[in-house]
């Protein structure tokens, strides 16, 4: 399939402009105009996750330690996270969204894509450069006047996103098969979503260097030549805006990890840390209604060794309490001098009724109470009851802002 793909672009993709700085912006006025970055422990050692437009134009990066960035930047403000903030931004977004099309999909905390192929009448009979532009003004009037995002709008999800990273902040921009090679022109092959060093060096190796020259390349080239798979042929019909990105991945795991706050704890202290993380997991796994069979527990030490141990169970469990009790067990053979430590759970399968076994009544019994522990949660808010074992674990292990997925939001 060489030829372009022709249709009307219904494919709109939504970016906010550095977005937990600058919800935290819109949330204290006196931060406006300054440089601001957001970490989530606030320590000079800590890697910044969002840096404001103002830090950005002095040369901070995402992934800059707080230190290095106050060498380029002295007035950095340093702050720590707070992901209830941006859930709140995110459920608002997310609201303005369905309200232009019922197929709406989050990508991340701060990205989101309307299809408008199904929508009314109405919606698809409006110019969607004019919707983009309302959306943008609903954002500062429901949000604040501060927020800002930028649209992109094309036939495929992959030339829609590109389209919202042409100008940022606060652009909109259509790609269609009348532009396409202006817009490809002026990107480099690391600017295309998907394309790092590894696959840079694969095109580059047959002398794909630029976009232009990816857009040329003919299928067979792709396929059999650089990719070496199906995956040259989703590139040659991407590339001419075709969807071939439409696909949920199904959840293979659930975990959490954390770098601890001090690296003297005792192996008491560290497994109230470990206890706690289990509750989490627990938590995120029963939201997706799902239950594990298998557990995984690592451990990384200040001498960056890495050791880790898993375990299967022939019945699935998604209990906090039993979640622990086989990590505890795992982590006796954890070694001392951790810096950082990890649980994962895999090995998923849907929550259904047990099946008839010896220990039916201890499985239901076991589930009723942590689903009505659940719903006191989700009411009250996280936490409001966990094992006393961790306790004031609270303060330290906190949740992280979610990158990547937004099925715990």
């Amino acid at each position: 399939m060489n030829e372009f793909n022709t249709e009307r672009p219904l494919i709109m993709h939504i970016d906010l402009n550095s977005c937990f700085a600058t919800v935290e912006q819109q949330a204290r006025p006196m931060l406006r105009g300054r440089p601001v970055a957001i970490v989530n422990r606030r320590t000079d050692t800590t890697a910044i996750v969002t840096a404001s437009y103002e830090a950005k134009a002095l040369g901070v990066k995402v992934g800059m330690k707080l230190r290095e960035a106050r060498q380029l930047c002295p007035d950095i403000i340093g702050l720590e996270s707070d992901p209830a903030k941006y859930r709140f931004v995110y459920h608002k977004l997310l609201d303005i969204m369905h309200d232009y099309s019922a197929h709406v999909t989050m990508k991340s905390i701060d990205e989101g894509v309307v299809d408008f192929h199904d929508t009314t009448a109405v919606i698809q009979g409006r110019n969607l450069e004019d919707v983009g532009i309302e959306i943008k003004q609903r954002l500062k009037d429901e949000i604040g006047i501060w927020m800002r995002c930028n649209v992109g709008i094309s036939t495929n999800l992959f030339l829609a996103k590109t389209a919202a990273g042409l100008h940022k902040p606060d652009g909109l921009d259509i790609i269609t098969p009348d532009n396409l090679k202006e817009v490809l022109r002026t990107l480099k092959l690391t600017d295309l979503t998907g394309i790092a060093g590894r696959n840079e060096k694969r095109l580059g190796s047959v002398g794909i260097f630029t976009p232009l020259d990816f857009l040329d390349a003919d299928v067979a080239t792709l396929q059999k030549v650089v990719f070496k798979s199906v995956v040259g042929q989703w590139w040659h019909k991407r590339l001419r805006g075709w969807e071939v990105d439409d696909v949920e991945s199904a959840v293979k795991r659930v975990g959490r990890q954390y770098v601890l706050e001090s690296f003297d704890l005792s192996y008491d202290q560290i497994l109230q840390r470990l206890h706690h993380l289990c509750e989490s997991v627990g938590s995120r796994m029963r939201g997706q209604n799902k239950a594990a069979r298998g557990i995984y527990v690592y451990g990384k030490t200040l001498e960056r060794t890495y050791w880790h141990a898993s375990s299967m169970s022939q019945v699935a469990f998604c209990s906090d309490q039993t979640i622990y009790s086989q990590a505890q067990r795992l982590f006796e053979h954890a070694p001392m001098g951790l810096k950082e430590i990890g649980i994962h759970c895999y090995e998923l399968e849907d929550i259904d009724d047990p099946q008839l076994s010896l220990f039916k009544d201890q499985i239901v019994r076991e589930r009723q109470i942590t689903g009505a522990i659940d719903d006191i949660n989700k009411q009250f808010g996280e936490r409001t009851i966990h094992s006393a074992d961790t306790l004031g674990t609270g303060i330290y292990v906190k949740q992280k802002v979610p990158f990547g997925s937004t099925r715990y939001l």
